[in-house]
């Protein structure tokens, strides 16, 4: 998997295609509604730039699986926790997470997959603070 830039707007826009990819499919609905939701001025992402990214990722994860399309959108633990570590600002984790939320709830139907990435992120990116305090 490609990475990014720590706290870019692509790091960013990956995670949130990672949200559209979780149930298996894309629907047209989900990108409706990040479209306005401004996905890509509250990241900071050019015009059409998101969608290169979730090319990009499409690409990424049929070259690290089989030829399973569920399969392949599944992303493995380690990949999931080097793509969060991506982000480290606050303030961005939650615009993502938000984002991310939208993406989900967008066809009025959350999968297993779905709920548990965005159990995940959630976890990952609200003990991170407390952690740096504890260690400080």
């Amino acid at each position: 998997m490609r990475t990014y830039s720590c706290n870019s707007p692509q790091a960013a826009g990956r995670i949130v295609a990672i949200a559209l990819l979780a149930d298996g499919h894309l629907s047209s609905d989900e990108l409706t509604t990040l479209h306005r939701a401004r996905l890509a001025d509250r990241l900071g992402l050019a015009p059409g730039e998101f969608g290169a990214i979730l090319q990009s990722l499409c690409e990424d994860l049929l070259t690290s699986s089989h030829l399973n399309w569920s399969d392949a959108c599944k992303v493995d633990s380690d990949v999931m926790q080097q793509v969060m570590r991506e982000l480290e600002d606050p303030v961005l984790r939650a615009e993502v997470l938000n984002l991310c939320y939208v993406a989900v709830y967008a066809d009025r139907h959350v999968t297993e997959t779905e709920a548990a990435l965005l159990g995940s992120l959630s976890r990952a990116w609200q003990a991170h603070p407390w952690q740096r305090l504890l260690a400080s």
